[in-house]
């Protein structure tokens, strides 16, 4: 089970995009410069964020901001926006377990259960983090970094 790099991709990006929004136009290419991944790939995190509201792009000078604000992006809105695996759960399961097999004919409905609580748990933890936290500590330790230099 791993959720993609999608997710802290799309971090990455919005950390980025709230940083130095006021210092440069903020494109995919200098995304994927800081991230080190194809643009390609960065256009897709992006233009799934922008359908979740919480990106937009500058009409006319290009770039991209936040559409709301960070205290207003938790980590849930992230993944709901990137990540297919939601639709379907976190556990995929085997598809076809023998229909004779005690064990084949009974497997689902013994761990569906708990696969479901595993997933509302973490659904219910990335509900608690917001990307305010993640760059108050970027900033931190940006600064703790220069410091040490």
């Amino acid at each position: 089970m791993q959720i993609t790099s999608r997710f802290t991709i799309a971090i990455h990006a919005l950390a980025f995009i709230d940083l130095y929004k006021d210092e440069m136009r903020v494109t995919s290419n200098v995304l994927a410069s800081s991230i080190q991944v194809n643009p390609v790939i960065i256009r897709t995190v992006l233009s799934k964020l922008k359908a979740a509201g919480i990106i937009d792009s500058r009409q006319g000078s290009g770039g991209f901001l936040l559409a709301k604000p960070l205290h207003n992006i938790s980590f849930y809105d992230i993944y709901e926006a990137v990540e297919s695996i939601h639709q379907s759960g976190l556990f995929h399961f085997h598809e076809n377990p023998h229909p004779d097999c005690p064990v084949g004919k009974n497997i689902h409905a013994a761990i569906n259960d708990k696969t479901q609580r595993v997933q509302h748990s973490m659904e219910a933890e990335l509900k608690q983090i917001f990307m305010s936290d993640v760059v108050n500590d970027l900033i931190l330790e940006i600064k703790r970094c220069e410091q040490s230099k």
